[in-house]
């Protein structure tokens, strides 16, 4: 059998945008576009889709308008943004057969895309943190030396049934908001591939079985008879091959792992943060004769997640959450990152700091994010941006986006938990309104009906509704107080029953969980600010002069929940300083406030 080819190292990967489905023949569209504002939205009746000149200035893609790295730098709210973007005939990544097609991705545009290519309207697309991905060959014209891809991006800066997570609704940031992000902000890029080709792939494990699953979704229905062959691979060995014969646009295939059945070989193969073990996998497609149409390489990472007796369980052991809360705002480049290194290097800091888990808080973040949260090992809390409004609008918006931000990452092994709502956030009276009560639920049910496999938090920090895990939100600053309230199962039963400490219920409903019956996680606290750059507005949920002070405020919160006998585990507030926001272990330029030893010590609990 055939191993893998060198396309498989780690470093390929991560510069490529969709990591999981790697291809060989693509072209990065990233990079200098053409560029232009549509204040009065003349552009539609005008037909810029086929009109260069009103594009006046340029934008270095994939970074948003608002953020210094696009080369426009504009924070005024707009609604509405045209690029432009000319690809010379040449520079198409090659067929090498006629009935090969050409396809668009663009990894994220907020909020709303319209899509044309060489005047052709080609897909329209609502969901800014979600890709767009379209065949693009029949719109593409025979005859020219060169093709011209226009997109329009509509995000109503009031638009507040609109998931927007943490996007300022006011001209400038205030408090915990910040600047937008309107149009592309992920990276654009094409590729060629069969007309019969792997479109998607849903990997799962199961550890107890020794079994590997993984559906395959086909771009189309085949033409002919086609078989799909899967081959796992680990450390340059051939660990199991299958195949199927494939009669529609699905094929599921199952892969037995015989090593795991043999002892102490049962655990060299499993992916935790401690040992990352990630098998590499090629998926191919093949014609009658056996021969290669399309392959694609991937990757799967074998474990389990599980809530049980209380706790929360790791490929069946218990798994203690040292979290850090990341937004994933970069000054330069906002909600872009600015360079995939950049996606990696912020793996690798959470990671040294000492923490085990990141929750990515009110964003979906960039696939290579995940693929190197998968590669050095930091488990993933996955989260969306809120809208802020609860209306039917707003419903029809966050479930159509939350059930393609599931699909899109669900293959992911560092994803441990799925947390669709934050805070009550688009659901502000859920304590009361039976409707946004079973909004609430009924996301939850459906993230579960797609993902049975990992914990749902129905509301993350109160007024939970249906979760798997009780989360906790506390920004009590002193840590007499911190060890009080959680230091016994006495006094976290009087709060998990009744008012949290935020002074909101904890569980809505009739039978709330008792201590010891789920997991209890104090899923965020700190917020502690030592301002470092010295802003007029600088914020935070209190206040540090010096290092001095912003270690002992920071430790003794830590050593009060390390010492807690019911907590399971924390999430810190947060990794980053976020414009105004100055609650950072580091500042907005990744570096941190502390010695790294000092954090790591804190966050692991030896300070």
């Amino acid at each position: 059998m055939t191993r893998l080819s060198p396309l498989a190292h780690p470093a390929d990967r991560g510069a490529y945008p969709r990591p999981q489905i790697y291809r060989e023949s693509w072209l990065s569209l990233d990079g200098p576009w053409e560029f232009t504002f549509d204040d009065d939205r003349r552009g539609h009746v005008e037909h810029w889709e086929q009109d260069p000149r009103p594009f006046a200035r340029t934008i270095v893609v994939p970074f948003p308008p608002e953020s210094p790295a696009s080369g426009i730098g504009d924070t005024t709210p707009r609604a509405t943004a045209w690029y432009r973007r000319t690809l010379p005939s040449a520079e198409l990544p090659a067929r090498r057969r006629p009935d090969d097609r050409h396809v668009l991705h663009l990894g994220a545009v907020d909020h709303l895309a319209d899509v044309w290519v060489d005047g052709q309207h080609v897909t329209t697309h609502v969901g800014g943190q979600t890709p767009v991905v379209v065949d693009v060959t029949d719109a593409l014209d025979p005859h020219a030396t060169e093709h011209v891809i226009v997109v329009r991006a509509e995000d109503d800066p009031e638009n507040v049934e609109q998931p927007r997570g943490k996007q300022d609704w006011l001209p400038e940031p205030h408090v915990i908001w910040y600047h937008r992000t309107t149009g592309i902000w992920q990276s654009v890029w094409i590729e060629t591939v069969p007309r019969d080709h792997v479109e998607h792939l849903t990997w799962r494990s199961d550890v107890p079985g020794a079994r590997i699953e993984v559906a395959v979704r086909l771009g189309a229905r085949p033409t002919t008879a086609r078989t799909c062959r899967v081959q796992i691979e680990h450390a340059g060995k051939t660990l199991a091959t299958a195949e199927v014969d494939v009669h529609n646009d699905l094929a599921e295939v199952t892969l037995s792992l015989p090593r795991q059945r043999n002892g102490q070989a049962y655990e060299t193969l499993l992916w935790s943060p401690d040992a990352p073990v990630l098998l590499d996998a090629r998926v191919a497609l093949l014609d009658e004769a056996g021969d290669e149409i399309d392959q694609v390489l991937s990757y799967v990472g074998m474990r389990s997640v599980q809530v049980d007796r209380g706790q929360l369980l790791l490929n069946d052991r218990p798994f203690y959450t040292r979290a850090v809360l990341a937004q994933g705002y970069w000054p330069e480049s906002h909600l872009a990152a600015p360079s995939p290194d950049a996606l990696r290097a912020e793996v690798a800091l959470i990671k040294e700091l000492g923490f085990n888990t990141v929750r990515v808080h009110q964003k979906v973040e960039d696939p290579r994010f995940l693929y190197w949260c998968d590669t050095l090992g930091v488990a993933v809390w996955a989260e969306t941006a809120a809208a802020l409004q609860f209306s039917d609008v707003a419903v029809q918006h966050l479930t159509r986006e939350w059930l393609d931000i599931v699909r899109r990452d669900i293959s992911h092994p560092s994803v441990l938990a799925w947390v669709p709502f934050n805070e009550s956030w688009g659901i502000q009276h859920v304590a009361h309104d039976t409707a946004q009560q079973q909004y609430s639920r009924a996301l939850t049910s459906l993230t579960r009906a797609l993902d049975p496999t990992r914990p749902v938090i129905s509301n993350d920090g109160w007024e939970h509704t249906d979760s798997d895990l009780c989360t906790v939100h506390d920004y009590e600053a002193d840590p007499v107080v911190i060890a009080a309230r959680y230091g016994s199962p006495e006094t976290v039963e009087g709060w998990m029953r009744g008012i949290g400490p935020a002074g909101r219920r904890m569980w809505l409903g009739p039978h709330p969980p008792a201590v010891g019956e789920m997991p209890i996680l104090l899923s965020e606290f700190g917020g502690v600010s030592f301002d470092t750059a010295q802003l007029d507005d600088a914020w935070g949920y209190s206040t540090a002069q010096d290092a001095p002070g912003f270690e002992a405020a920071v430790g003794g919160l830590l050593e009060a929940v390390h010492r807690s006998p019911v907590l399971q585990g924390f999430c810190y507030t947060q990794l980053t300083d976020t414009r105004q926001e100055t609650n950072g272990i580091c500042d907005d330029t990744r570096r941190p406030k502390l010695p790294i030893d000092v954090v790591r010590a804190m966050v692991i609990g030896t300070h």
